[in-house]
């Protein structure tokens, strides 16, 4: 299981979508790709944009589908930072179809 501190590469404001994609290639990908589990932790971050989560997550998503939200949680989420993220799975969601 490989957790992920978003707040030690980014402070209390997640916006830089490059950060975003390095977290992304680096960490997020290649962990879904050895099979692990990954912990998204958002402890301390404040608020997120909807293109720093995007970035972060969507290209895994349409890799790895559904499998990808099994095998990754977010965890101490800011209610604005639960609610952007919830947007941007939805919205990925509707683009994986029926199953």
């Amino acid at each position: 299981m490989k957790t992920i501190s978003i707040f030690n590469r980014v402070g209390s404001f997640a916006e830089n979508k490059d950060t975003a994609r390095d977290i992304r290639v680096k960490e997020i990908a290649p962990a879904l790709n050895g099979g692990e589990e990954v912990i998204l932790d958002f402890d301390k971050v404040e608020a997120a944009t909807q293109s720093f989560i995007h970035a972060l997550i969507s290209d895994v998503i349409r890799k790895f589908g559904s499998d990808a939200l099994d095998r990754m949680s977010f965890k101490s989420c800011s209610p604005v930072v639960k609610k952007i993220i919830g947007i941007v799975v939805d919205y990925m969601q509707e683009g994986l179809g029926p199953e």
